[in-house]
């Protein structure tokens, strides 16, 4: 899922402010530097997201029977193989 810039940022502010308000959690040093590293991860995961859904789709779209998109034949195939990815790139 794609992300705009401000999206990113919305969300990096609303996960500090849940950390500042946590009583498990208690923030040492610069709220500044906590806020570029929720956004800098925010934005690595979006893009391994977006990576793993180009190879998922590759790999439905390399099937000698193609399968239409959207339907639920394809929405099946598509979360299984999009697990699968999951899976392969957790035991790197």
């Amino acid at each position: 899922m794609l992300l705009s810039e401000d999206k990113i940022s919305h969300l990096s502010h609303v996960i500090l402010t849940c950390l500042k308000t946590s009583q498990a959690v208690r923030l040492k040093g610069d709220e500044v530097y906590a806020l570029r590293e929720i956004k800098r991860v925010l934005a690595s995961e979006l893009a391994q997201e977006e990576e793993m859904d180009r190879i998922v789709r590759a790999r439905l779209a390399s099937y000698s029977r193609p399968i239409v998109e959207g339907s639920q034949e394809w929405e099946v195939m598509y979360r299984k193989a999009l697990e699968e990815e999951f899976h392969k790139r957790r035991k790197l």
